[in-house]
């Protein structure tokens, strides 16, 4: 067999599966890290609103300055293991740990600064970690292989095994969190946490020996921080996306995290919490497969613009029909639909803006564009997090009450409906002037190809000199 087949040669079943298994558990943690630890501290631990509003802000800062400089230092790593898998394997067993740290304060949680200051400082802490691993198992299948059907292949097996994750994700603290007296914490929950950071840890130390880096991306010469960062935002079709992320972002945040005030108090679903997150999946899920048949005649554009459309219809909607749940159905089906185009496009924009930069700078900096893109879009978690604990608190909401005031739920429902959907219409007029669409890109598509067959043959003759 000729080096150049075997370089053409398909990923083996192992690699999909193993890079599917570690991008499904560095989500399930992150996301429920990330989700449900807002209602936890507030109504379970009974940390104020506005002392979790500020440390969220406070985290802003930080969250500006660890995501593009741990994504530059991945791009600029060379060892014997890789650019990628170093952080990977080595940060398993510090993200299981620190994940389930945040479900058990080290302080007295009678001490209010003291649960403060416990909670700032894991939001740092998880938040780093989570960066450094959840960089790698987002760009990993542009290093794993150079065939674009093989990356396609990947993601096939990651969406499928990515289902179970989600159900996870949301569903285990919805059952667990919702539905008991205020700041009655159910055994299950702890108990579950402590198993979850344990599995998804040894999944991602396991997944790092199966999954294969490409190594001609560490013989790449690299910008330095400042001209990496400089490149980074003269790319005007990332900044576009990713100014139509943030507010994407944070209507997404308000659905995951606030909705456990919102089924709690406004709907008071009790045992049947869990059912309004589930109908929004079980809409979401099964709309993917219809977007990504329509995505080669419409395009990225507008199916995103589509998803954008029927989420600020359905916040819109929630502010008159979300007070009872036999009419929150049809808001929540629309979010749904909405949330399904944003799984299959997001991914895919971030990626051709990515292309896009190829084509100016010759060079692949998947890594380095994370943590920009993170840069700009995370503060969006802060944000609504911050925003929506102050907005009830100033409605008069009461963490310590088992129901609500009118006032209070109003106040919940502005910052579960109201906000989101004017975040999802200025991510709709912002999304109209994103320009990598059409025959034009099609054409640019095309020197990318180009670009791409010369890297290949430039590393497979490194490969024979090598040898």
């Amino acid at each position: 067999m000729s080096l150049d087949n075997e370089i053409a040669i398909e990923l083996p079943r192992s690699a999909k599966v193993a890079y599917s298994s570690a991008n499904t558990a560095s989500n399930i943690l992150s996301g429920i890290g990330l989700t449900p630890i807002t209602f936890y501290y507030n109504i379970k631990l009974g940390l104020s609103g506005e002392l979790m509003a500020i440390a969220w802000l406070i985290f802003l800062v930080w969250n500006a300055i660890n995501d593009p400089l741990l994504g530059y230092l991945q791009d600029k790593t060379k060892s014997p293991l890789g650019r990628r898998i170093p952080y990977l394997r080595f940060g398993a067993p510090i993200y299981g740990i620190l994940f389930i740290m945040l479900w058990f304060p080290l302080v007295d949680i009678s001490n209010e600064m003291a649960l403060f200051g416990y909670y700032l400082l894991m939001l740092f802490l998880f938040d780093t970690i989570f960066t450094s691993v959840g960089i790698i198992t987002y760009i990993l299948p542009a290093e794993m292989t150079v065939s674009s059907i093989e990356r396609g292949s990947i993601m096939v097996y990651s969406t499928v095994i990515g289902i179970v994750g989600y159900l996870i994700t949301f569903l285990l603290p919805m059952l667990t969190l919702t539905g008991d007296e205020s700041s009655y914490i159910d055994p299950a929950f702890p108990i579950s946490m402590i198993v979850i950071g344990i599995v998804c840890a040894i999944v991602l130390y396991s997944a790092s020996y199966f999954i294969k880096e490409n190594e001609y991306t560490q013989l790449e010469e690299t910008f330095n921080f400042l001209e990496s960062i400089k490149e980074s935002f003269k790319n005007r079709p990332f900044i576009i996306l990713q100014i139509a992320n943030f507010v994407g972002l944070f209507s997404s945040t308000i659905i995951t995290s606030s909705i456990f005030y919102y089924v709690d108090y406004v709907l008071v679903l009790g045992d049947l919490s869990v059912v309004p997150l589930l109908l929004i999946f079980l809409i979401a899920f099964p709309s993917t497969y219809g977007y990504l048949k329509v995505i080669p005649k419409y395009g990225l554009k507008k199916i995103n613009i589509f998803g954008y459309c029927m989420m600020c219809a359905g916040f819109l909607t929630l502010i008159v029909l979300g007070w009872e749940f036999s009419t929150a159905m049809i808001s929540l089906i629309l979010l749904g639909v909405g949330f399904g185009a944003s799984l299959v496009t997001s991914q895919i924009l971030f990626a051709d803006t990515v292309d896009y930069d190829e084509t100016r700078t010759g060079k692949r900096r998947e890594s380095t564009y994370s943590g920009v893109e993170a840069l700009i879009t995370k503060p969006a978690i802060s944000v609504a997090n911050g925003l929506f604990l102050l907005i009830i608190g100033a409605f008069g909401f009461d963490n310590a009450a088992t129901t609500q005031s009118l006032p209070a739920q109003w106040g919940i429902m502005i910052g579960f409906a109201v906000m989101p959907a004017i975040c999802t219409f200025i991510a709709i007029i912002v999304m109209r002037f994103y320009p990598l669409d059409g025959p034009e890109w099609n054409k640019q598509k095309e020197e990318l190809q180009q670009i791409h067959e010369r890297k290949e043959k430039e590393y497979i003759e490194y490969l024979k000199n090598k040898r």
